[in-house]
């Protein structure tokens, strides 16, 4: 039993150091693994110094520099620099002292001793066995320790989290994208704050009116911040939105958190509806036509859908109020939360574009499969023509559809003030274009940077998806 225990916690051990090795060969995992277990890497850095020592690599080293300085090397390379040097000063006809010269030849010259006393040592490693001794197979080492793995759990348990995390690929898939996901949302509430606070227009003047003197204007600046230095509002912004506080708009002095929790899901839902009844519509069009290549059908279903690519949504906004809330009294000209069938024309409105989109993409991406040799091989061996159209063309063609799902969505979010406006719906879109004019920026920082989450959020979906359809993207996480 107590072998086996022994065996048992070897092999978690080996693991461990396996993945401690993996993760020292990506410059970005290696940083945060050092950083993450900063009390472990200073032990494992401590004893790798000692070990080096001990097996006389150390002496190796010094052995070898001692040998290159006694043969003259650097003396040779210092004036092969030098002369280097100044045949390139006379070709260009540039002045420079002796001094410069002697100190730029120096400096060049002890980076190549340096490049070549590592690659006599990796020379001479690499044919004396016991000498070379690694990071990681110091930590692999000490790993076999039972105290140093309870020690090392202790001081370095973020360490080991972000090990767990790259040790699964689908995770880390995740966590990567996740990552990525808050670079975008910090650099476009940079981005839009910048402009903002760079902007001609004085929130002040616009609130106040031309009427307010010099005095109000400076005690309405100090009271929101705008007196304040560029770097003092960012870090304010940032902090604000770090902590789900944004403040108090400059107009109505509402709480932007609680208005923006009031609005963002009235066009989040719009735009949510009109993206699953898009896709429900445009996938069958689409694989329909892609079976059915210059036919009646085709023809007719890619006129409709390029009729509705070029559509503006506000004219078509406009003509349905006209037909079926004014002549046909059959809709709500405007949008109530409290009654459904007010949201049915907004929903066509937002879906049309993303419909045609959708449907031309699915026929070209199909297409473009069901002419591969693997399709044609599914022939070949009697499969089904439908079985070979839905589990062989279809999932191989929903990458492309996928990624213009995921930018539609994103485009009819942050573009659905226009329809916002046309049927008076209280949403996100119309709140930020309100509160442009002003500027209020508390307000605008509020819209757009939520916004961005959202957007950031369906592209994280967006990157699950393909590793869930597209078995290659499975296999290059595993293997990265």
């Amino acid at each position: 039993m107590i072998g086996h225990a022994t065996a048992t916690g070897n092999g978690f051990a080996d693991r461990l150091a396996a993945i401690y090795r993996k993760m020292l060969l990506h410059p970005s995992y290696r940083l945060l693994l050092l950083l993450a277990g900063a009390p472990v890497t200073v032990i494992v850095y401590v004893a790798h110094q000692l070990l080096k020592s001990k097996s006389g690599y150390t002496r190796i080293v010094e052995e070898t520099r001692n040998k290159l300085l006694k043969s003259g090397y650097m003396d040779e390379l210092f004036m092969e620099a030098k002369d280097q040097l100044q045949r390139k000063h006379r070709f260009f006809e540039q002045t420079v002292s002796t001094e410069q010269t002697a100190r730029e030849a120096k400096q060049i010259a002890a980076r190549k001793f340096e490049e070549t006393v590592q690659a006599q040592l990796k020379e001479r490693l690499s044919s004396e066995s016991g000498l070379k001794v690694t990071f990681g197979e110091t930590y692999h080492s000490l790993a076999m320790n039972p105290f140093f793995m309870v020690l090392s759990v202790i001081i370095g348990l973020p360490m080991y989290l972000l090990m767990a995390i790259y040790a699964n690929p689908y995770v880390k898939y995740i966590v990567e994208r996740l990552f990525m996901a808050i670079f975008v949302i910090f650099g476009v509430a940079f981005l839009v704050f910048t402009i903002l606070y760079i902007s001609p227009m004085n929130p002040a003047a616009n609130l106040l009116g031309e009427t307010a003197t010099a005095e109000q204007i400076a005690t309405f600046n100090h009271l929101y911040g705008l007196d304040q230095p560029y770097l003092v509002q960012l870090w304010n912004t940032i902090k604000g939105i770090l902590t789900f506080d944004l403040g108090k708009s400059f107009a109505g002095n509402e709480n932007v958190t609680t208005a923006i929790a009031n609005k963002f899901p009235v066009t989040l839902t719009l735009t949510f509806i009109s993206t699953l009844i898009a896709v429900l519509i445009a996938l069958p069009i689409g694989i329909l036509s892609a079976t059915r290549p210059n036919s009646f059908l085709d023809y007719t279903f890619m006129f409709i859908a390029l009729l509705g690519l070029s559509i503006p949504n506000f004219w078509q906004g406009l003509i349905f109020i006209l037909n079926f809330s004014i002549k046909l009294p059959w809709l709500p000209a405007t949008y109530n939360p409290d009654n459904w069938l007010s949201a049915i024309m907004p929903i066509v409105v937002l879906g049309t574009g993303l419909t045609a989109a959708v449907a031309r993409m699915t026929r070209s991406s199909t297409l473009e499969v069901i002419h591969e040799d693997y399709i044609t091989t599914a022939k070949a061996k009697g499969l089904a023509r439908r079985h070979v159209l839905w589990k062989h063309a279809v999932g191989n063609a929903l990458i492309p559809i996928i990624t213009v799902i995921g930018l539609q969505f994103g485009g009819m979010l942050g573009g659905a003030a226009v329809t916002e406006k046309v049927f008076n719906i209280s949403g996100i879109g119309s709140y930020i274009v309100d509160k442009q004019f002003i500027p209020d920026i508390p307000s605008i920082m509020g819209g757009v940077v939520y916004t961005a989450i959202t957007i950031s959020i369906v592209n994280v979906i967006v990157d699950l998806l393909y590793a869930f359809f597209d078995p290659r993207i499975r296999s290059k996480m595993k293997q990265y």
